[in-house]
């Protein structure tokens, strides 16, 4: 079984780092609690505050995707509202 390691890059607009850093960091314990998260960590760029990354790894991809739908993933996004400048995703599978 290959696994699913998500590499997700959030960069918050000027002035709303602190926002958007204390509303990721409330997605870390429900999300390691979930079904299929084995790795879910959060860093911050040390150069440019407003830069955060997400690195994630999932039993599946169903996982994942479940995950995307849940109700604190949900009220993250109402609370960032307009705050986040950019939200890029990839999804990658590890080779060696």
């Amino acid at each position: 079984m290959t696994t699913l390691t998500i590499v997700a890059n959030i960069t918050a607009h000027s002035g709303k780092a602190e926002l958007v850093k204390s509303e990721l960091t409330k997605l870390v314990k429900p999300t390691l609690a979930e079904a299929g998260c084995i790795q879910y960590d959060l860093h911050q760029d040390n150069d440019n505050p407003e830069l955060f990354l997400f690195f994630e790894n999932w039993k599946t991809r169903d996982l994942w995707q479940d995950h995307m739908k849940t109700p604190h993933i949900e009220a993250y996004s109402k609370a960032v509202d307009g705050a986040v400048k950019s939200f890029e995703v990839k999804e990658m599978t590890r080779i060696v």
